[in-house]
């Protein structure tokens, strides 16, 4: 017990003096061991937020298609919508990030390691290349076997992995489903679940290919 007591503190006598000591003008009256964790949470913060992919700045000058930055004034929620779908959504989603279309194409195009999941319900659909199409994805509130079923569709397309980006979507910035399914990811546990509003209205509205999507596992 004394040499693991031993190594702990020559393990903290070598972060103060490495990234405590170098910086002490900037804490000027604050315990030392005190700043040695503030910068640690820090340090672990910063490496949590580079773990998600790279976005693009919401207010950068980022072309946008077919409403996928449109406003309607309605607030963001952590409840799932159970009825009337087909209605303005928010342009942002609490625990998630909103990806537009060209962030989407660049993660595509570079072959980042993402998973596309489209949630509409429909009897013929094309979508984003590469997506896999999960039909009611955006309804688990509706009972125990969907809620099953899309968690075990996602540690299916994840490898389990929860730090895999997801990347859920429907048709566009007037579709809930895709909401409710990026709401239901983050409610598991995945750590960078991306939703695309602008759906397959935006992808049509930037001229990009559609394909006919994958089958979920």
């Amino acid at each position: 017990m004394s040499s693991l007591s031993s190594k702990s503190q020559n393990m903290e006598q070598f972060l103060l003096c490495t990234f405590v000591r170098p910086h002490k003008h900037k804490f000027p009256g604050v315990p030392m061991t005190t700043r040695l964790y503030a910068i640690l949470a820090l340090t672990c913060c910063s490496i949590a937020t580079q773990a998600q992919v790279p976005l693009s700045e919401p207010s950068s000058a980022q072309a946008t298609y077919f409403h996928e930055a449109t406003d309607k004034g309605v607030s963001a929620t952590s409840s799932f919508r159970r009825s009337n779908f087909h209605a303005a959504t928010p342009t942002g989603i609490p625990g998630g990030r909103v990806i537009r279309t060209l962030d989407l194409k660049r993660l595509i195009d570079s072959g980042t390691a993402i998973a596309v999941v489209d949630v509409l319900d429909s009897q013929n659909r094309t979508t984003v290349p590469g997506a896999t199409w999960l039909p009611d994805g955006g309804k688990t509130f509706a009972g125990a076997s969907e809620r099953t079923r899309f968690e075990t569709v996602l540690q299916a397309l994840t490898g389990s992995e929860k730090s895999r980006p997801l990347v859920f979507l429907c048709t566009g910035f007037e579709c809930w489903l895709s909401y409710n399914a990026a709401l239901a990811a983050i409610e598991l546990g995945y750590k960078d679940v991306l939703w695309y509003r602008g759906g397959t209205n935006s992808w049509l509205g930037a001229n990009l290919e559609v394909a006919r999507p994958k089958a979920a596992p």
